[in-house]
């Protein structure tokens, strides 16, 4: 999703303020691999140590979290007895949290922050003892399409292929956790599924070849699959929305990279807005750029009203986080303070919700916030490439005020 599997877990991870330089909210490829990972490292903390905290309106977190609540109540604790990672605690924590959980539509600032207080603790996350790291941002892309090709709508959002087959490798080893991979069973075995030169060069089997819809714009639907979800307007004025539903399997490659690289940009100079301005300008070797990057995502169309991410829930603006989901569990309340996208005095020190991941968002203190819909959101977005950290907020032992 985030490039949302979306979920993504499949498909946040865009690099909106890096967006192409460091990679996209919603795709699931697994990153190259250049140096060991950091570890993640946790350690107490007291929310009197949470600058904002007192603050910030609580109130806009409950909205994404009451729907991580009712996805978290409906699991059997027997059947799985924790969240994803240890440190997260107990499922029969986080049910009694949610059943506490204030009226999202009536509760006050003070209500919903003695909440949190009530029946959360808070631990600081570090990578190896280091306590910054980048937070990046997306936005929910729009588009205009129709359902047919035809005059400006020539350019295909494809469906997933029946073919494709997605492997999570962490099913398998424990040592792959987080890695997966694509491909194309043929007689028994896995195979390289095709890039993204030749899926629009229309080299996939015909049978597999599906397009969803038809927009007026390459570079647009590039980000698109860069950001993992959008909404495309059709000439008659009916909005569609699609999401993440698959990727070919190939590594992820940011194209702001490659224009450093090529000399067209300066790497302070990358952003989303400055990509698209040098791709406009050039558009025969920006097609050729954007073929760099090998990997291809499939959507399919959303019965939601907005992005939805590898939660499996629809997203939050300024209030839904996407993380690295190896490290990190989805539904975790995430208390973050960020430099600003356009002035770094500016901080964001607000309450966020982790419901999402992305193929550029690994390791132990990254994030990428969702900005929502609509030329603000993509605006800020764009140009976010911020230093921060973060606090996870996790429930106190049997859901007891007071227990930590």
């Amino acid at each position: 999703m985030r490039h949302s599997l979306t979920s993504l877990s499949a498909t946040a991870l865009s690099a909106f303020a890096l967006l192409a330089f460091l990679g996209g909210c919603s795709t699931l490829t697994t990153p190259e691999k250049t140096e060991t990972p950091a570890k993640l490292v946790l350690q107490p903390a007291s929310f009197r140590q949470l600058p904002g905290w007192t603050t910030d309106n609580q109130v806009e977190a409950l909205t994404p979290f009451s729907k991580t609540c009712d996805r978290i109540l409906k699991i059997d604790p027997v059947a799985r007895p924790a969240m994803s990672a240890e440190w997260a605690g107990a499922m029969t924590d986080w049910q009694a949290a949610c059943r506490a959980l204030p009226d999202v539509a009536t509760a006050t600032p003070q209500q919903a922050r003695s909440y949190f207080e009530t029946y959360f603790t808070p631990v600081s996350a570090t990578a190896d003892g280091k306590t910054e790291g980048l937070f990046t941002g997306y936005y929910e892309a729009s588009l205009r399409g129709s359902r047919t090709q035809g005059g400006l709508y020539q350019i295909p959002l494809r469906a997933r292929p029946d073919d494709l087959v997605m492997v999570n490798l962490g099913e398998f080893r424990e040592e792959l956790k987080g890695q997966r991979i694509a491909g194309r069973v043929v007689d028994g075995t896995l195979k390289v599924y095709e890039d993204r030169a030749a899926i629009e060069d229309g080299k996939l089997p015909p049978a597999q070849d599906q397009p969803l819809l038809w927009v007026d714009s390459a570079v647009g639907a590039f980000f698109l699959q860069i950001q993992g979800s959008g909404a495309v307007t059709l000439p008659d004025g009916e909005v569609v929305r699609v999401g993440y539903d698959g990727q070919n399997g190939h590594p992820y490659y940011a194209i702001g990279k490659e224009l450093v690289k090529r000399g067209y940009l300066q790497k302070d100079d990358v952003s989303m807005q400055s990509i698209q301005s040098w791709i406009a300008a050039n558009p025969a070797e920006g097609r050729e750029i954007m073929r760099t990057n090998k990997s291809y995502v499939f959507f399919r169309v959303l019965d939601k009203d907005g992005a939805v991410g590898g939660e499996g829930l629809p997203l939050t603006a300024g209030r839904s986080l996407a993380v690295d989901h190896s490290l990190i569990p989805y539904g975790v309340p995430v208390f973050v303070d960020l430099s600003g996208p356009k002035d770094p005095a500016q901080r964001i020190q607000r309450l966020v919700v982790a419901q999402d991941t992305g193929g550029a968002i690994r390791g132990p203190v990254r994030g990428d916030l969702f900005w929502g819909f609509g030329p603000e959101a993509e605006a800020m977005a764009g140009v976010m490439k911020s230093q921060g950290r973060y606090w996870f907020l996790v429930p106190k032992s049997s859901g007891r005020p007071g227990t930590p």
